[in-house]
């Protein structure tokens, strides 16, 4: 749910939140930024951001980008009502980075296909390296400093789980954890 923050997405994961309050759902997982009171919120696992880029003949390839080599760079942003936005957007303030995106979109797979084209370059938070795979990008970690995006898992803060839902969290966060390794990005 995490990977395409669309409008309809953060409603999505409001819905949820709203789920897991009232009881109806047992437990979400998701990219959360707010304190939720009554909700007990668990971190699975935390993802750091990485700028992607074309990879033309141009194109450096680096392991590591700093926040204000941004400067100047085309930023291909998600719209200004993503809450994932406004957290990039203050990293780049603090580096000293204006973000007047040149485009504003609405999914993650929009930025990276528009990072192809040659658009521009995005900033998504690690786990948008799968969306990349197929793609002609290159992928760097965002450092100075380097910022983490928080995976959690939400589940309301006096109830007892059933052992599956454990059991899920568990094997989930053992599946992303080998993924993030073989990647490179832990």
């Amino acid at each position: 749910m995490a990977a395409n923050q669309s409008t309809t997405e953060w409603y999505l994961l409001a819905t949820a939140i709203q789920k897991v309050e009232s009881g109806e759902l047992d437990m979400a997982v998701g990219v959360f930024f707010k304190y939720l009171p009554g909700v007990r919120r668990t971190v699975l696992f935390r993802f750091p951001l990485v700028v992607i880029r074309g990879n033309t003949a141009q194109a450096s390839r680096r392991a590591t980008t700093s926040w204000s080599a941004l400067k100047g760079e085309n930023l291909i942003s998600l719209t200004e009502s993503s809450p994932f936005q406004h957290f990039i957007d203050q990293h780049l303030a603090r580096a000293g980075v204006k973000n007047q995106p040149r485009l504003a979109v609405n999914y993650l797979n929009t930025q990276i296909a528009l990072v192809e084209a040659g658009e521009g370059v995005a900033i998504v938070p690690s786990y948008g390296i799968l969306a990349c795979r197929d793609q002609r990008t290159v992928t760097s970690r965002l450092i100075n400093p380097e910022v983490q995006v928080d995976f959690h898992e939400i589940r309301h803060g006096g109830r007892k789980l059933p052992s599956i839902a454990n059991d899920f969290t568990s094997f989930l966060a053992s599946h992303v954890a080998t993924w993030a390794k073989r990647s490179g990005f832990v």
